[in-house]
């Protein structure tokens, strides 16, 4: 036992150790204001991160000129966002005063954090959107489920569905990010009205489309005389040279150089290619680009790191809002389809009371709004369900994207007043268990399937392939209709060079759509050019095996997979086809190609089949097991 000398001096060592620190931070207080600050901000930063909000700058950062300007990097994927005013656009009206020199300030910096979390928290109080997260095993991951429904008054009536411990758990996921329904941003105002709704601004985009690119290429070759006048033979060689390249031609000559290893060489065409290509050029040009990029990344063995990267790399609703808009303008693919989607669904209800749509691959959920406002024009069902499947987002909230689309589309149905629930659901569309769809008996239940199933696993990966795990699922789900559009493409094969040549084939129709319909200088098309296209040959040219995970078929080879399944095909509405090809004719170019075969209608470009749309049914009923 230790003597009680020693304690006394052990404690009077310690004492004076203690003082002699607060008496450094008290001659150190002001500096120290900011190193607490940095540990706080270390803290808290990666909060606002989780949800996709700006964090705040700190009280020493305010100290710094308003008028910095921040440079930031560009590649040929990604844009960061530059301002010329950084803190002035971080800090705002209210972050003004937040510049402290004493710990009054300080404390009142922090106060207005800790509202501001209180703020946050408060928007995490469920509402509107009913939302179920599976596990590995087809599970829900609590035992609580939130329901909402929009009564014909416009009225939001909140329930929840209570199991065993429901309260407890609810109360201790409320802080969770898997609650967290995405608010910073809006899911619904005029622009997304106006293209989601409103056709008068669908034939206002298409007339001004026209007008600007009859200019534009008036205007290029006006250019084209002008350069050409009196200069006879005084090109230079760099012209010539830029003028006779085959860039398609490169391309095949460096993928066949990687399969017999000769990199060398295959190094030497990126060189040449990459001195060519461009993201504003032409068609061939940006084809070039995007395939180069791809075939540098097949080299370093960087392909699926550089995918990866893109798909973490969250895009902006409204974002895809205006590239959706512009597709829409130039191409008839996303109309077509989702006009026979919803003129099928509409003819199938014939005044029945309620519809069931359950949507694989909802993603934005586009398709939808039109077919809400029909319903409230025209007399719809008296109560209408959308269960919306998606698979898991990377990232802290793997469920934002089907939260934000169930949130809109309820607020769609409280404008049309039409009685109104929405099911999200994130999951693997194989680990999708029926039970948790929560089919009712008495209802209309329809499957909708556009142009997602190409990311499915095909037999490269297992006998048993996901492709016809999900059929046997729909079958199970026994619906009235299965609804089935297709991304027509026979770029599939395991192996590369075979592979390489027709998706560049597939893609260089592509982007010579977009160069014959769009605007050359047109940020939109250049983003769907950079994040869609380019994305998609990036996986499929610099990726294998189970991370390549673009795989579509023929529409000839989807029609096998659902006879095997069991469905059996419907003929194609002779009134919905030739309502497409009217529309096609009046609004789009010539070169698009809309058409029947086998029961599917067809679209595409030039010949050549991109997409396909079909519906089918049972051969017979089917009894849930």
């Amino acid at each position: 036992m230790e003597s009680p000398e020693y304690c006394e001096i052990n404690s009077n060592t310690t004492l004076d150790y203690i003082n002699r620190l607060l008496m450094e931070e008290g001659t150190d207080e002001k500096a120290n204001i900011y190193q607490r600050h940095d540990a706080l901000q270390a803290m808290e930063k990666p909060f606002y991160d989780i949800l996709g909000q700006a964090y705040p700058s700190s009280p020493k950062e305010t100290m710094i000129s308003r008028d910095t300007q921040v440079d930031c990097p560009q590649d040929n994927y990604s844009e960061q966002a530059c301002s010329g005013s950084f803190f002035t656009d971080i800090l705002g009206p209210q972050g003004m005063h937040l510049v402290a020199n004493d710990w009054a300030s300080e404390c009142d910096y922090l106060s207005l954090q800790f509202e501001r979390g209180a703020e946050e928290a408060n928007k995490f109080v469920p509402s509107i959107v009913k939302l179920v997260d599976l596990d590995s095993n087809g599970l829900p991951d609590s035992n609580q489920m939130i329901k909402a429904t929009i009564g014909q008054k416009g009225k939001h009536v909140s329930k929840i569905q209570s199991h065993p411990h429901v309260d407890l758990e609810f109360l201790e996921a409320k802080n969770s990010k898997h609650l967290a329904i995405s608010v910073s941003e809006t899911t619904r105002d005029e622009m997304f009205d106006s293209v989601l709704l409103c056709d008068w601004q669908f034939h206002c985009d298409v007339a001004h489309l026209r007008e600007i690119k009859a200019k534009e290429a008036n205007s290029s070759s006006q250019n084209v005389r002008r350069k050409g006048y009196g200069q006879g033979q005084m090109k230079s060689r760099g012209k010539e040279k830029e003028e006779g390249i085959d860039l398609r031609a490169h391309l095949m000559q460096c993928a066949q150089a990687i399969v017999v290893n000769n990199l060398p060489f295959a190094s030497e065409l990126l060189k040449k290619m990459r001195h060519h290509a461009s993201p504003y050029g032409d068609g061939s040009q940006r084809l070039a680009l995007y395939f180069a990029i791809g075939l540098e990344a097949r080299l370093a063995g960087t392909g699926s790191q550089m995918y990866q990267k893109l798909m973490e790399k969250r895009t902006r609703a409204t974002d895809m809002l205006k590239a959706y808009r512009l597709f829409n303008a130039v191409c008839p693919f996303a109309r077509v389809a989702y006009y026979f989607s919803n003129q099928t669904i509409a003819d199938l209800l014939n005044g029945r009371p309620k519809v069931h749509i359950i949507d694989f691959g909802i993603t934005l959920g586009f398709q939808w709004p039109s077919l809400i406002q029909r319903f409230a024009k025209q007399g719809g069902p008296q109560k209408l369900r959308i269960t919306g499947i998606d698979v898991p987002q990377p990232g802290f909230r793997p469920r934002a994207i089907i939260e934000a689309t169930g949130k809109r589309l309820a607020e769609y149905a409280e404008m049309f007043n039409v009685p109104f629930e929405y099911q999200g659901i994130a999951s693997q569309w194989e680990d999708i268990c029926i039970e948790n769809l929560n089919i009712d008996n008495d209802e209309v239940l329809i499957v909708n399937c556009m142009y997602r199933t190409k990311y499915l696993g095909d037999e490269t990966e297992d006998i048993d392939s996901a492709r016809d795990r999900v059929l046997r699922t729909m079958k199970r789900i026994n619906p009235e209709v299965l609804i089935l559009g297709i991304a027509n493409g026979m770029y599939s094969s395991p192996f590369f060079l075979p592979r390489f040549r027709e998706v560049l084939f597939h893609y260089s129709a592509l982007f010579d759509m977009l160069d014959a319909t769009a605007l050359q200088s047109d940020e939109d098309r250049i983003q769907i050019e950079r994040d869609l296209l380019g994305a998609s040959a990036l996986n499929v040219v610099a990726c294998e095996g189970a991370e390549r995970i673009e795989r579509p078929e023929t529409y000839k080879q989807w029609q096998v997979r659902c006879l095997k399944a069991g469905f059996k095909q419907l003929p194609v509405n002779k009134a919905i086809l030739k309502r497409s090809i009217d529309e096609k004719n009046k609004h789009y170019h010539e070169d698009f190609v809309i058409d029947e075969d086998s029961r599917w209608l067809l679209q595409g470009w030039k010949g050549r089949i991109m997409h396909a749309v079909s519906s089918w049914k049972l051969k017979e009923s089917y009894t849930n097991q």
